[in-house]
């Protein structure tokens, strides 16, 4: 449901309220949140779903209340995609003034009136029915929940680094960011202190992290955005074929750049005249934009494999360039991140990891535990049932750094140029949009 876009036009409404909740989004309301997902029900199936709904859930919330029969939401869900804000909770004003003022009823009974921390216990645990369903016992402990990308910066960011030699040791947390890389990106910060950042979600207080304030990037389409590449070029029949004789694709066209390279030159020169502005899915951080599009540029005729592998590449690059695009943002705004913590379906791929490492010129922590996501889900149920005492010492005690990436700093240049072009994609759009626009 995130991903669909279709209620662009009621987030561009909600923005131009300017009502001061949107300060913790970022300053625009993504078609991604919750309320602009609400409005357009109202407005579209007001008779089929609006009137007869007597509850509207997160993913998470619902998840739980299947589990317990607790209809008490999380602290996660509400603060990051629903704009509550503890400890004054909903804000009466906002609804109202975007026309969902019957979302006030009954202490906002609908969307939620009661809220409580990830890793709370929930109910009495698993119904009757819900452990008969799950292979489990009645009443075992359930964890208020976290949206995936939060259960999987649980699970890498609060891991012992000792011994490590990475920047970010005897360093406080803040100084690292989770990277929670699948069909999307979300780019996990924390910080002490509020800090307001243009274009990124939060600050949120205990979304994540209890006691520490997250503040939210990311990118609409990463691991989408790679396959919708690879499957529009013509090469990509040839692909399958070559990849289904020796590995999956993504490992086949990793080597296949390695022999495309110069033994001497890094794989990463092949995009040296190749570039992307990633956005075919929109924007949502850090310019918070869901109307702009993709942009390719340096193609030719040509349409081979090799073609299509330096597109590949390509996409990766600009994808690794837009994490810096949001780093740069969030440094500005006052974060000191000086380490990645990847996790997720694209943290398997070696190239992908490794150009995040050379474009934002910092290491790369992987997580011993793949399934990172499951981990934070672990460290909740963990706390439910009370085997730890608090959310941190349980994501120290389960989170393990598995391999560290480093950056290659010979191509330190290289990435600065690409980045400028980067931004210049991005100039050059505005520039044509405002040339079309003229009348």
């Amino acid at each position: 449901m995130w991903m669909d876009h279709r209620a662009e036009e009621q987030a561009a409404r909600i923005t131009n309220t300017g009502h001061g909740v949107l300060s913790r989004v970022g300053g625009v309301m993504s078609p991604e949140m919750q309320p602009p997902k609400l409005l357009w029900l109202k407005e579209n199936l007001k008779e089929s779903c609006w009137k007869e709904a007597a509850h509207f859930f997160d993913l998470p919330d619902f998840l739980s209340w299947k589990a317990t029969g607790s209809l008490t939401r999380s602290l996660c869900t509400l603060v990051c995609k629903w704009t509550y804000c503890p400890p004054e909770g909903w804000d009466a004003s906002f609804w109202t003034s975007i026309g969902l003022e019957d979302l006030l009823e009954n202490d906002f009974s609908k969307i939620g009136s009661v809220s409580c921390p990830p890793g709370s216990p929930l109910g009495d645990g698993l119904t009757q029915e819900a452990a008969a369903d799950l292979g489990l016992d009645p009443g075992t402990a359930v964890g208020a929940s976290l949206i995936d990308a939060h259960a999987g910066g649980l699970g890498v960011i609060g891991a012992d680094v000792k011994g490590f030699h990475l920047p970010c040791e005897d360093q406080p947390i803040t100084s690292r960011m989770a990277m929670i890389c699948g069909t999307s990106t979300c780019h996990m910060a924390i910080s002490e202190q509020p800090l307001f950042v243009p274009g990124v979600w939060g600050p949120c207080l205990s979304a994540m992290v209890p006691g520490v304030w997250l503040n939210e990037g990311g990118q609409s389409a990463t691991g989408r955005l790679i396959d919708h590449v690879m499957k529009g070029h013509a090469a990509y029949t040839q692909l399958q074929e070559q990849a289904r004789q020796r590995s999956n694709i993504y490992s086949y066209l990793n080597s296949h750049l390695s022999s495309m390279a110069d033994s001497r030159s890094a794989v990463d020169l092949l995009g040296s005249s190749l570039h992307v502005w990633p956005d075919f899915h929109g924007n949502r951080s850090p310019l918070a934009d869901p109307t702009l599009k993709g942009m390719v540029t340096g193609l030719s005729l040509s349409q081979t494999l090799d073609d299509l592998a330096l597109l590949y590449l390509a996409t990766i690059q600009a994808l690794a360039l837009g994490t810096l695009h949001i780093l740069e943002a969030m440094k500005e705004a006052g974060h000191d991140i000086r380490t990645l913590f990847l996790c997720g379906g694209l943290s398997k791929n070696s190239l992908f990891v490794q150009i995040h490492a050379n474009a934002t010129g910092l290491p790369v922590v992987l997580p011993d535990q793949m399934e990172a996501v499951l981990i934070g889900a672990a460290v909740l149920g963990a706390c439910a049932s009370q085997d730890y005492s608090s959310i941190q010492e349980a994501m120290e005690k389960m989170a393990k750094v598995g391999k560290v990436v480093q950056p290659d700093n010979e191509l330190q240049s290289f990435y600065e140029r690409k980045y400028k072009v980067f931004l210049r994609l991005f100039a050059h759009q505005r520039e044509y949009q405002a040339l079309m626009n003229q009348r």
